[in-house]
């Protein structure tokens, strides 16, 4: 049986196996299939672009809508005419076979049985199909189809119609919020790159939980270091290249950083996978993960990388997006169980429910070992984790290290209002330990990474702002009920993306029932 990781990854990450077949011709119809009913009703593709005409006449459908005084109509509308919440800009921007422009497939292949379509679906012609309807700034689930290769494709109403309705409302409470609250101001001093040339150089070092050597990324000061360390943890099927913006940014202010490869989930395995040379990433990973961050600590206390002579291990930051955010928060002392994993995994109405639990729930066996705190690490910034089930409510109070959490309103693997909002709330109810929740408007769960030439990015100032608050802190960086704040009030902020602190609102958030 084929994993649901692998599933997953057929789904967001799959490279366009049609792209060196002949050309094929677009969809010409849809088979619908509506709530409670057998029958399935046959829509050419043009009748969708008037509802009036698909519902006038002697059809059945026409005839099942008049009998429903209307709702059959209403449904289509909503369901094939309504925009789809999706970064839409940020779309059109992507190349070929990115996991931005696959986010569409994603939704569309979990409603859309296309027939004579070999998985994974192409992006190609999607991307193309995106130029026209950038220009007018919203995207359907009609053009997406329209986009699609095939002859036939069988869609299931309620299945749409429920899909739409769970992704919207698990990004509205945060787009509530940052439409609602102030953005934090731009400070000069922490936006700009700093006075210091930086230097970066790859290095391998032995470990003893790997066959191979760990290859890490360093980026320093030439000269100035200010002594202290940053680590850096990169996501699935990531790369630390696309954070080495970030670690430039920290440089030239002085500190000196290291962005270790994490083999078996970093991009080359993601590429092997798809090409059938290895499995998907194994569970054991939740584990390796982080020792591989400790590891590259060890390293530098040993004076093995060539790092700045003076350069302090006793007290390190570290940050991380996505499965890297998972990693840094279990170096900061939170717990995985599978506790909420047995309960949940299984649940596939719950209104929580979104694209992360795929990549959660494949770590039901490895969880329970896999608490491998870094007294070190003495602050994190999570960037987008995977984590409504993969931590116990409650995990925070064993925590050393300090939390600042930063979620993209418009984020659809790891949509804010689950994976963000409700976790954060719980924790400033049960335990209040001085972490902080920063929502960045619009955006998603790839836009806030940074090249080294980008230079750190739209959250370049809001990392420096926390590092250097977290050091300066010394032993109050601890979490607690009283713990100073690490975050100044202002200055952090982006001209990309508003970054919005709603910290204070979090006590007052609406928790909702039955979910994680």
């Amino acid at each position: 049986m084929t994993s649901p990781l692998r599933q997953l990854t057929a789904l967001l990450l799959g490279v366009g196996s049609l792209l060196a077949a002949a050309p094929v011709r677009a969809l010409e119809e849809i088979q619908l299939t509506l709530p409670l009913l057998e029958t399935a009703f046959t829509v050419q593709m043009r009748e969708l672009r008037d509802q009036r005409t698909l519902l006038s006449g002697n059809s059945d459908l026409a005839e099942l809508d008049r009998a429903t005084n209307g709702a059959i109509g209403r449904r289509l509308v909503e369901a094939f005419q309504t925009p789809l919440p999706l970064p839409l800009k940020a779309l059109a921007e992507q190349s070929v076979g990115s996991p931005l422009v696959n986010q569409v497939l994603l939704l569309i292949s979990s409603v859309v049985l296309v027939e004579g379509v070999r998985q994974p679906l192409d992006s190609s012609q999607l991307a193309a199909s995106l130029e026209s309807s950038q220009a007018k700034g919203s995207l359907n689930l009609l053009e997406v189809l329209e986009a699609l290769p095939g002859k036939s494709a069988t869609v299931d109403l309620q299945r749409v119609v429920f899909a739409i309705d769970r992704l919207t409302s698990q990004q509205r409470l945060g787009n509530q919020l940052v439409a609602s609250l102030p953005a934090a101001g731009i400070s000069p001093a922490l936006s700009q790159a700093g006075p210091l040339a930086v230097k970066r150089q790859e290095v391998a070092i032995p470990v003893t939980h790997r066959p191979k050597p760990l290859q890490v990324v360093t980026i320093q000061p030439e000269t100035g270091s200010n002594g202290r360390l940053v680590l850096i943890s990169h996501g699935l099927w990531d790369d630390p290249e696309s954070f080495e913006g970030w670690g430039r940014h920290l440089a030239s202010h002085g500190y000196t950083v290291l962005l270790p490869r994490h083999p078996g989930s970093d991009k080359s395995q993601q590429q092997a996978m798809l090409s059938g040379q290895v499995p998907p990433p194994k569970p054991e990973d939740l584990r390796l993960r982080p020792m591989d961050m400790t590891s590259a600590i060890d390293a530098a206390a040993a004076g093995s990388l060539g790092l700045p002579s003076g350069l302090r291990t006793d007290a390190v930051v570290a940050m991380g997006q996505s499965y890297g955010a998972t990693t840094v928060l279990q170096l900061a002392g939170a717990r995985p169980s599978a506790a909420l994993l047995k309960r949940f995994c299984d649940d596939v109405t719950n209104p929580a429910r979104n694209v992360s639990w795929v990549l959660q729930c494949s770590f039901l066996s490895s969880a329970d070992q896999a608490g491998l705190a870094d007294p070190r690490v003495k602050a994190v910034v999570a960037v987008s984790p995977p984590m409504s089930l993969l931590f116990d409510q409650g995990s925070a109070r064993a925590m050393g290290g300090r939390v600042l959490l930063v979620s993209g309103s418009r984020d659809w693997v790891v949509p804010s209002g689950p994976e963000a909002l409700r976790p954060m709330a719980m924790e400033a109810r049960n335990v209040g330990g001085g972490h902080r929740l920063v929502l960045a408007k619009d955006g998603d769960h790839f836009n806030l990474r940074s090249h080294f030439e980008n230079g750190g990015g739209a959250l370049r100032g809001l990392l420096l702002a926390w590092t250097d608050g977290a050091f300066a802190a010394g032993a109050a960086a601890a979490p607690g009920p009283d713990a100073p704040p690490l975050l100044p009030p202002d200055g952090w902020g982006a001209t990309e993306f508003p970054l919005v602190d709603i910290t204070g609102s979090l006590r007052s958030l609406p928790l909702g029932p039955n979910q994680p």
